[in-house]
């Protein structure tokens, strides 16, 4: 795996990039050698903060976490990205789509971060490639990023589509219609 370790507000001393070595590295036995591991350290008063993001083709597999020490957040993004890729595979394996390793899977695309603001200001513009996939694909992946939608191409319709999680935990399917 290879680590991009970035600070915000903080610097990025060998006691951090060992820790995230040591916690993020017994992930390893998921990817490929050469897998990105993006990593974005920053402080903002008394909140310590983690994002991990991990490109896998197709799907990207991302946490964030915050607490009052920088190594507490560590240990629970490592938690949380474990759990995730359990579950991804297990989800893999439970649709028919035979037992797949993630290990398998290369770069993708980065998702897109959105915050709210009163005045309408974009911050910031990001581009990925749409990869056409099912609902439940859709579904499952918006899962793994932990957003409450995802924008999809639809592999029946080639249309875009969107899903999104309802407040009461089952999900909707919103389709362009002409």
């Amino acid at each position: 795996m290879r680590f991009n370790i970035i600070g915000r507000n903080i610097d990025v001393t060998e006691g951090l990039k060992s820790a995230i070595y040591e916690k993020l590295g017994k992930l390893g036995k998921y990817f490929q050698p050469d897998t990105p591991i993006n990593v974005t350290l920053s402080v903002e008063k008394d909140s310590q903060k983690i994002e991990v993001t991990i490109p896998v083709k197709g799907n990207i597999i991302r946490s964030e976490q915050e607490s009052t020490d920088m190594y507490v957040s560590i240990d629970l993004v490592e938690e949380i990205i474990e759990r995730q890729l359990k579950k991804y595979k297990t989800k893999l394996t439970d649709a028919n789509k035979g037992a797949v390793s993630i290990s398998d899977f290369a770069e993708s695309y980065i998702e897109e971060d959105f915050e709210e603001s009163e005045e309408i200001r974009i911050e910031r513009t990001k581009r990925f490639a749409v990869k056409p996939m099912d609902p439940e694909e859709a579904c499952m992946q918006m899962e793994l990023l932990g957003h409450t939608f995802f924008v999809f191409r639809s592999a029946l319709t080639e249309e875009i589509n969107v899903v999104y999680k309802r407040k009461n935990g089952t999900y909707g399917l919103i389709e362009p219609e002409y």
